[in-house]
């Protein structure tokens, strides 16, 4: 079984799945009269003929060391995860087209970062830590299967050492 080494998520490592939604680095401007600050385009929602949804999960915390059995994908639309408790979470993804185990990685956000993936990529359900928390999820519903499960032939490891160095490494 492979353990997974979690890195840190910033746009650039994560670019082959999706968007990264944060403040830090977007184009950013002020309205309704210098009183709000909007932080603009910050992701890309494909919906493919759906209609937009927007949701409220409150995902359970998991503890590590997890094993990772099965990766989904929506292929008709985006799916946004932007978190509202301000509580790192953990992100696995692989890239869209037929899943390859090696090509799976984790990330750890800071708790402030959101993930918006791509048409088709691979990614495990949401992974809280430390305690119940709370996102705004951005999909699409509609007409059309849109999501699709996989069990992996060898699962993967989510160790707590591969976290804690992430989170030394990115402060987080």
């Amino acid at each position: 079984m492979r353990t997974l080494i979690i890195e840190k998520l910033t746009r650039e490592s994560f670019e082959p799945f999706g968007d990264v939604v944060q403040t830090e680095g977007a184009k950013h401007f002020m309205i309704n009269d210098g009183t709000t600050e909007r932080f603009h385009d910050l992701a890309r929602v494909e919906t493919d003929g759906g209609r937009t949804l927007i949701n409220l999960f409150r995902s359970q915390p998991r503890q590590l060391p997890f094993t990772v059995t099965m990766l989904e994908r929506h292929p008709l639309g985006s799916q946004a995860f932007i978190p509202l408790t301000g509580t790192p979470y953990l992100i696995v993804a692989a890239p869209a087209g037929k899943l390859d185990p090696s090509q799976v990685r984790a990330f750890v956000s800071d708790g402030w970062q959101g993930v918006n993936y791509a048409p088709g990529v691979w990614h495990h359900p949401l992974m809280a830590l430390e305690r119940v928390s709370e996102f705004i999820v951005v999909d699409r519903g509609g007409d059309g299967h849109n999501c699709d499960e996989q069990v992996l032939a060898e699962p993967l490891w989510l160790m707590q050492e591969a976290l804690e160095e992430a989170r030394a490494e990115a402060r987080v």
